[in-house]
């Protein structure tokens, strides 16, 4: 029994005795990778810092800011590990590690296909300057203006002050129009007279009238004039004229302001607006 405990106690100590001998020799390789590995996470919190910094006029939503940053860190880590195992000749235990983070990254992709796709849009919407917050846009049979895009949805404000919530690829996969990319939008007003009216005068009080109202000269800014058909209560016309674009003047806005500005000017030279009247004739 002695001589058992003895020999296991001999081996014990042998073994011990061979790991020190292994750690001892190996003991430049592990200080290397310390300082290797503790190199790359310094650069790792730089670099999201400075990510941070950096991408705040490329990026405005924080969201997104902050995932792209977290993102370019964590690479930086992951590098630093790999480089700190390779010091260590740790090379199975690099494979096996790479192999099952490729397995796992294979299912955890698969499972959020839908989400990881929302998200990828959402990085690529606030990257690029087709669509900003402020612009007011039609899109998926919506129309609105975006008030903010996180990291999977686009939220539009309707007219009616109702909020939709669409998913960040369905604005990239479907046809989107934004009013905010332009820099001048183009009104068109249909409108009428009645008969006893003279058309030349009507003609330049509405052209006097939008151009003072919008402030339009110029080739482009030259207000559009033409009577359009003779109706059957009123001689009908068309006007058409270019106005600055900005975030809070939409079309529907320019559209109301020029009613009001064609109807007032009307009204103050006794010009009626006649509405359809119908006659019944009684025979009886």
């Amino acid at each position: 029994m002695q001589n058992q405990v003895e020999s296991s106690w001999n081996k014990l100590l042998n073994k011990l005795s061979g790991w020190i001998d292994t750690v001892i020799l190996n003991l430049p390789n592990l200080i290397i990778a310390l300082i290797t590995f503790t190199v790359f996470l310094w650069l790792s919190r730089h670099l999201n810092n400075f990510l941070n910094r950096s991408l705040k006029k490329v990026i405005r939503k924080v969201s997104i800011r902050e995932l792209t940053s977290n993102i370019a860190s964590i690479c930086i880590i992951l590098l630093g590990l790999v480089l700190s195992l390779s010091v260590l000749n740790l090379d199975g235990i690099l494979k096996s590690i790479l192999a099952g983070a490729g397995i796992t990254g294979l299912a955890v992709g698969l499972a959020l296909q839908g989400t990881l796709s929302n998200t990828f849009s959402g990085i690529f919407l606030a990257l690029k300057d087709e669509v900003r917050i402020g612009d007011w846009v039609e899109t998926n049979g919506f129309g609105g203006e975006i008030v903010d895009i996180d990291l999977r949805n686009t939220k539009l404000k309707e007219a009616d002050n109702n909020i939709v919530i669409i998913p960040n690829k369905m604005i990239l996969d479907n046809p989107i129009k934004n009013y905010g990319l332009t820099k001048k939008i183009r009104a068109t007003i249909h409108c009428g007279v009645g008969y006893e009216s003279s058309l030349e005068a009507v003609e330049r009080m509405c052209k006097e009238a939008i151009s003072a109202k919008f402030h339009s000269d110029g080739n482009k800014g030259k207000v559009e004039f033409y009577f359009t058909e003779f109706a059957d209560s009123s001689i009908n016309f068309m006007v058409r004229f270019w106005v600055e674009a900005t975030e809070n003047l939409t079309a529907l806005q320019v559209k109301s302001e020029a009613i009001k500005t064609i109807k007032e000017v009307l009204d103050k030279n006794n010009i009626s607006i006649p509405f359809p009247i119908r006659t019944i004739i009684n025979n009886s």
